[in-house]
């Protein structure tokens, strides 16, 4: 037992130096904003492990990759942490209401700034079922639906009625141990024990809005990111150097950009100088009426 116990130490800490050396960082090495975040404001929920280390390691990428707005992360595990919060469809149902009431009240309380989500795992299917709740002409800019425990065949239509840009769906076929074992075992957080869109995508069930549709975009595991330290698992959507190199130049896509807002700025500037100008010299100079009543 002892030299069982031994080995296995000593393969754990051999495949961590791995990591450790193999695994890019992009710590302190914050990429320069491209887009305006100041009126951004972004909303992430975790899986069923709830709020850990890999969510904080993620939304840092997110800030190295240019992200500089509000993030709020919500926990909507509580105290059922783990297969207890996979399972309990009434109170996940109860906790996507809260989340969508938080939505709600930041589109109401910032109408000209942005709503980004960013979901991983289980957290996907509050996200969708938030997004479900909204009422009508609530909207969101960009979704991401990282390694989703929902079914495929999950109709997301009514979701992606409220999302005015994309909704990116990450999936990858080496998440075999949680998203097929696990999910056909413990079933999807959506009730159904089968592999999940994680692994396989999302596909358009019969008679769902093709419209809608063509707002999601997935996006399959691309051996490229193993550079990037995604190795493909249920985790490497996570990984802080995946966040600021492949994650955080999508929710910037759709945001103003610096220069667009500095162009603005430089007209307005000469406009009201122009303006200015010309009024100016309209005061320095009599009217019509003024000179011919001289006359």
């Amino acid at each position: 037992m002892k030299y069982y116990s031994f080995n296995r130490a000593a393969t754990l800490l051999t495949m961590v130096l791995v990591w450790a050396v193999m695994c890019p960082t992009t710590q302190g090495q914050t990429t320069k904003p491209s887009a305006d975040t100041s009126k951004a404001w972004l909303l992430h929920l975790p899986g069923i492990s709830g709020e850990t280390g890999l969510d904080r390691g993620m939304l840092r990428g997110l800030r190295e990759g240019g992200y500089q707005g509000i993030t709020d992360v919500y926990d909507w595990t509580g105290a059922n942490a783990g297969i207890a919060a996979l399972v309990a469809s009434k109170r996940n149902h109860d906790e996507a209401q809260k989340i969508s009431d938080r939505i709600q009240k930041q589109f109401h309380d910032q109408p000209d700034g942005q709503i980004l989500i960013v979901s991983h795992s289980a957290g996907t299917g509050l996200c969708v079922w938030a997004l479900e709740d909204l009422p009508e002409g609530v909207m969101v800019d960009t979704v991401l639906l990282l390694s989703s425990a929902l079914s495929p065949d999950y109709d997301l239509s009514r979701a992606l009625s409220h999302v005015r840009g994309k909704a990116y769906a990450f999936y990858s076929p080496n998440d075999v141990v949680v998203l097929k074992a696990g999910t056909q075992l413990f079933g999807t957080v959506d009730g159904k024990k089968t592999s999940a869109a994680g692994l396989l995508g999302f596909t358009r069930p019969q008679g769902a809005d093709a419209k809608q549709y063509a707002k999601l975009v997935g996006e399959p595991y691309d051996p490229a990111w193993m550079k990037l330290g995604n190795i493909g698992d249920h985790i490497g959507c996570m990984v802080p150097t995946f966040g600021a190199a492949v994650l955080s130049p999508l929710l910037l896509a759709n945001l103003p950009r610096i220069h667009d807002l500095a162009a603005n700025k430089a007209d307005m500037s000469a406009t009201t100088q122009a303006t200015n100008a010309k009024d100016a010299k309209g005061d320095n100079e009599p009217s019509g009426r003024g000179h011919s009543a001289a006359q």
